[in-house]
């Protein structure tokens, strides 16, 4: 990056060049301008509308592993053998054996204390004289562990033996051979299960480890819902912190959840239930998510969901199934059961700590209610044979019991009025970037009588969008601003997917990709951060006049941090040209202050460039001082490139501080 600065003419008229040439210094002259363009602003208070304190939030699904395998910190896989059905003997993949036929013999049966669980593993040792370092099984958790030298690791197990017996513990490399950590524990002979727990601190670094579980002697063991957790989760809670804290800089206002499809199920017999989700986690069935094709223990569940979306600070968005999945539906007729089952959610979230859900929900340690104000009836079920009858009996039951909790239709409002009643509606977009950049007027003809729009699964596909390239995000950033402007009517907004373990890729492009110990934010990720401030800032109206302007899209927002206000410009030049752009604000009560001002780029060498492992900041926002800021000023917008101009304003805190 590279930057010169010139006086262009008098009266305060100013020349910031925003160079950038594929994350190298270059020089004015190797720019080309061959467009101009001009951006009036009308900051007027009287003309400034407030944007919905809403508007930004993320979806979050179970798909790609984003949950399991992902930011939920557990790092056993398929910890309760119950992921190869309820039929036993049953497969227990990824659990593997440690020694041969003629040294151990395992195989599931039904032997479960747990009565909604019923699956546990025998383990039956044969040798009297075991290989050094003994038999037994392992678990490669999703895709190998990642084990930290230092840091501790709480295992849990439940585990039952007629005679007593030893059992080793071990964390090792993916091979054996190298023991991170280990521990004896001392299973007592008894016809009960036993639940055991056991710290284990690390001795090394290995980001593909495994836990084993192995014994030296001959003897028969029972073992069930083994659990291994880092310590260090997010504020205790189960998240993976890194993971968490990429989220967190976000600043999502809302958080809708579950899904998505995962949420229908290719069959109903695999939809997300959320009872199934929530009281202990060695007593959750878990289930196989059909849609995306993986079991799931069912840890990150209902409850955990609600507690992520408190320990962001974001509006719980609850998704429940109406009683349709992609293959089958229940009958109106028969859906009462199911809407009585929506209920029970609404009081295990809402419900006092007496109340029947409530009193579980305070058992599990959150006495207060969480504030769950919005639901969604379905998702993508517009059209089905059943969801309009299914939807008026979830909508009228739920309006009477919870009168001021906002319901959200499947159907799309945007174009004709709904049929129905409703307090938002679901859009969902993906496309391709050229079709995605010029929907960003989409909803300026929309209505402004009825119920509002909910943008919640937006997002460039397709060969343009790779695993998350430049282009991808420009086209989405020229779509935001056009939510900004239609903010009147378009409530809330979040991109989709969220995340991709690198090891699953069913979807792709993604806003952040990660493995066992790394994570990166793809263009679209770093892209939703110059929107963080939009929500519950005032927006302006804005004219942009040019031969060039079919490839920009622009916005003008006012947004606070603490004591500091300032006037944000974004602009999208979409088009392969460098534009000369003349940026005139008026109306603004306050001068604008050179100190505090800034100028962000979001850009790169190539539309198609995109940031990986290897180099995670290859497309990443730049921030420089613009010290020339100024009420009428002149800049250039480098080809294809996503800018945010901060204007600090005279009354703020910097300005005092001068």
């Amino acid at each position: 990056m590279g930057s010169k600065e010139a006086p262009c003419r008098a009266h305060a008229i100013f020349c910031f060049l925003l160079l950038f040439c594929a994350g190298t210094k270059c020089l004015a002259s190797e720019f080309e301008v061959t467009q101009e363009a001009s951006l009036s602003v009308d900051a007027s208070p009287n003309l400034a509308r407030k944007i919905p304190d809403t508007l930004f939030g993320m979806f979050f699904e179970e798909i790609n592993h984003a949950g399991a395998g992902g930011i939920w910190a557990e790092l056993v896989s398929n910890r309760g053998f119950e992921a190869g059905g309820p039929h036993t003997p049953s497969n227990i993949d990824p659990w593997s054996i440690i020694g041969d036929d003629s040294s151990v013999f395992v195989a599931t049966d039904r032997m479960s204390c747990f009565s909604r669980n019923t699956v546990a593993l025998r383990m039956e040792v044969l040798c009297d004289n075991c290989p050094d370092g003994g038999v037994g099984i392992y678990n490669p958790g999703f895709w190998g562990m990642n084990i930290e030298d230092g840091k501790t690791y709480n295992l849990v197990m439940h585990v039952k033996s007629p005679e007593t017996t030893e059992l080793t513990v071990s964390l090792t490399s993916s091979d054996g051979l190298q023991i991170l950590a280990s521990a004896a524990i001392r299973v007592s002979g008894t016809s009960n299960w036993i639940k055991l727990d056991q710290s284990l601190v690390a001795k090394g670094t290995d980001r593909t480890s495994r836990l084993q579980i192995t014994a030296n002697k001959k003897g028969v063991v029972w073992l069930d819902q083994v659990s291994l957790m880092p310590s260090d989760t997010y504020k205790g809670h189960g998240f993976r912190t890194e993971l968490i804290s990429m989220l967190m800089d976000l600043k999502p206002r809302f958080l809708r959840f579950p899904g998505g499809c995962f949420v229908e199920g290719s069959w109903l017999r695999n939809a997300f239930r959320w009872r199934d989700s929530i009281g202990p986690w060695e007593e959750r069935p878990g289930h196989y998510g059909d849609v995306w094709n993986y079991w799931t223990d069912d840890g990150l569940g209902y409850y955990e969901f609600l507690q992520l979306s408190e320990d962001l600070g974001a509006a719980p968005v609850w998704v429940f199934n109406n009683g349709i999945s992609h293959h089958d539906e229940v009958d109106t007729t028969a859906i009462a059961p199911f809407v009585k089952d929506i209920l029970d959610s609404l009081e295990f979230a809402r419900g006092s700590a007496e109340s029947t859900w409530g009193s579980v929900r305070a058992a599990m340690g959150h006495p207060e209610p969480f504030p769950v104000k919005h639901v969604a009836i379905g998702n993508e079920d517009c059209g089905k044979k059943n969801y309009l009858g299914n939807y008026l009996k979830f909508y009228n039951a739920i309006r009477e019991a919870y009168p001021d909790i906002q319901m959200i239709s499947n159907c799309d409002g945007s174009s004709t009025p709904l049929d129905h009643p409703a307090d938002l509606y679901d859009f969902h977009v993906y496309t391709d970037s050229k079709a995605l950049f010029s929907m960003r007027n989409t909803f300026d003809k929309t209505s402004r009588s009825g119920p509002k729009a909910f943008v919640s699964e937006y997002a460039v596909t397709g060969k343009d969008a790779g695993r998350g390239s430049l282009l991808a995000s420009l086209a989405e950033a020229a779509f935001l601003t056009g939510l900004e402007k239609n903010s009147d009517i378009v409530q809330m907004a979040s991109y989709a997917p969220l995340f991709v373990n690198d090891n699953d890729q069913t979807w792709n492009p993604d806003a952040i990709v990660f493995n066992s110990w790394q994570q990166y934010g793809t263009p679209s990720y770093w892209m939703q951060k110059l929107f963080r401030e939009s929500s519950g800032a005032m927006i302006h109206p804005i004219t942009v006049s040019s031969n060039y302007s079919g490839s920009l899209a622009a916005s003008a927002i006012t947004w606070h941090d603490n004591d500091n206000s300032f006037l944000r410009v974004k602009i999208v030049n979409f088009g392969p040209d460098a534009v000369s752009l003349t940026i005139l604000t008026t109306g603004i009560e306050d001068s604008v202050n050179t100190l505090g001002s800034t100028a962000t780029v979001l850009t790169s060498g190539s539309v198609m460039d995109e940031n990986s492992f290897i180099n995670p900041n290859k497309v990443v926002p730049v921030t420089v001082q613009l010290r020339n800021a100024a009420e009428e000023m002149q800049v250039t917008l480098s080809p294809h490139s996503f800018t945010a101009f901060d204007l600090a304003l005279a009354q703020s805190k910097l300005v005092a501080e001068m």
